[in-house]
């Protein structure tokens, strides 16, 4: 019983994270460049595009997860037809993720070396080949670094997400181990988690190392 209780938990935890990491990932890719290449000395400066996509990444990384799925709820209704259960938190895990990752990889498209970019430029490069032969490539471990933070990220947010229907180990964490006193589910759960986050780490960094010393 308590071994099937912490697979099927575990195993919407994973659905979870991975759905919403992908759909973040989608979501904030085009995000993350079009602040890279609006940025001032970027491929197509705009400042006022800038501005917007950077207040409005701002404002949503700036709202607590919690916060943020009780304030998707009309709009996951509305995609959805339903606003409880794995599934349906996929809105909130997304839309609240996807800046995060977008700032994350700006941040990895600014470390790649401008002397790259001249080179691309001066061989008549257009700004597509650019982007998708030369900034991404070069940006490579630091993505994958940016992912792995995603992906951890949403394993937490996931946590949080169960105490409001979501399922997963933070709702049996929560229903069994803090309302029902049963502490066994309660550190047995923390221990999968803790468990998930250090194979997302050691994975992400061993294979950001890899992509590093192909350059």
């Amino acid at each position: 019983m308590l071994s099937q209780l912490l697979l099927e938990a575990t195993l919407e935890t994973l659905y979870m994270v991975a759905l919403a990491s992908l759909l973040a990932i989608l979501l904030g890719t085009p995000l993350g460049l079009l602040l890279f290449i609006s940025d001032h000395g970027g491929l197509a400066q705009n400042g006022p595009l800038y501005r917007f996509l950077d207040l409005v990444v701002n404002v949503v990384r700036s709202i607590p997860y919690v916060i943020f799925m009780i304030l998707c709820i009309p709009l996951t209704q509305l995609v959805l037809g339903r606003t409880i259960g794995p599934t349906a938190t996929l809105v909130s895990l997304a839309l609240s993720a996807a800046p995060f990752f977008a700032r994350m990889l700006e941040t990895s498209l600014q470390e790649v070396d401008g002397g790259v970019i001249e080179a691309a430029k001066a061989m008549g490069s257009t700004k597509t080949e650019i982007i998708t032969r030369v900034l991404i490539p070069e940006a490579m471990p630091g993505t994958i670094n940016a992912i792995t933070m995603l992906v951890i990220n949403l394993i937490g947010f996931t946590a949080m997400a169960g105490t409001l229907g979501a399922g997963g180990l933070g709702a049996i964490a929560v229903r069994y181990g803090y309302y029902r006193r049963e502490e066994t589910i309660l550190y047995l759960s923390v221990v999968i988690i803790i468990i998930l986050v250090q194979i997302v780490q050691v994975s992400g960094n061993r294979l950001a190392r890899k992509v590093n010393k192909k350059k």
